[in-house]
């Protein structure tokens, strides 16, 4: 490895730990970066996987130091996103995400039309919402998020905070604490999965999440501090970008070739 791979790691990870940990989406970032670099599509999702596990481990003590995690939700709502994610690690071992990334997409346009067309319900909290338990619905509902997440991980961040924002009814910021919560609960389990399957570069992985880390940490204090606003307008902007890399109007392999040369 060069010394140019490692700072274009390092500073990609930054970018991909901060936005990560403020909305999603970033991980398209990781995959590009690392099948640039030559790992295969297999081996690039099950890498990222150790980054994502890092990042989310800073960021859920920073959000717990700061007091805005709602742990107990956040774990029982981790519990079916865990066990479908194990579910979708397994089928990603052998499968092309092409056709899920478009499903995906056109669920993240849907999401972005809620987000523009009442912003009120992710701004602010509902108090009715979060005082109630863990339904049924909301069980079925994060064991699929967690499929998806187990299958590609890019853009699970998003539907992790619509699923808590709408079925639970807590603000941007509380959502974000707990989505990355959640992403911390799961995580392991898959990366354990490619592991075995021996679809991970654990040198390209790592030090991939050193810029990962520092991005997290930034991007957790800055969540609380700047407020649910920001978050809101960071995630329509990051949605529009990775719905524009998923249906093939932008190429972020080729806009990242063109930064770091």
């Amino acid at each position: 490895m060069t010394a140019f791979e490692v700072i274009a790691l390092i500073i990609s990870g930054l970018f991909v730990g901060f936005i990560n940990t403020l909305a999603g989406g970033a991980t398209i970032i990781s995959l590009s970066i690392f099948m640039m670099f030559g790992l295969p599509a297999n081996v690039a999702n099950g890498t990222n996987r150790i980054a994502a596990f890092l990042q989310t481990l800073v960021a859920v003590g920073s959000f717990k130091k700061q007091k805005i995690l709602e742990e107990k939700k956040g774990i029982k709502l981790g519990i079916p996103t865990a066990i479908g994610s194990i579910i979708g690690a397994k089928i990603a071992i052998d499968l092309d995400e092409k056709i899920i990334e478009k499903a995906v997409a056109v669920i993240m346009l849907i999401m972005l039309v809620f987000i523009l067309y009442k912003p009120k319900r992710w701004l602010k909290q509902n108090d009715e919402l979060v005082a109630k338990k863990v339904s049924i619905f909301q069980i079925i509902l994060f064991f699929f998020i967690g499929v998806y997440g187990g299958f590609i991980h890019a853009g699970v961040g998003y539907l992790l905070i619509a699923g808590v924002v709408v079925s639970a009814g807590y603000d941007l910021v509380k959502a974000n604490a707990i989505k990355n919560l959640i992403v911390l609960m799961y995580v392991p389990f898959t990366l354990l999965i490619f592991i075995i399957s021996n679809q991970v570069n654990y040198k390209y992985g790592l030090i991939h999440a050193i810029g990962n880390i520092i991005g997290a940490y930034f991007a957790s204090k800055f969540a609380v501090s700047w407020g649910p606003s920001f978050v809101k307008w960071l995630m329509v902007v990051v949605i529009l970008f990775l719905s524009a890399q998923m249906f093939g109007i932008i190429d972020v392999k080729s806009i990242i070739k063109l930064w770091i040369k």
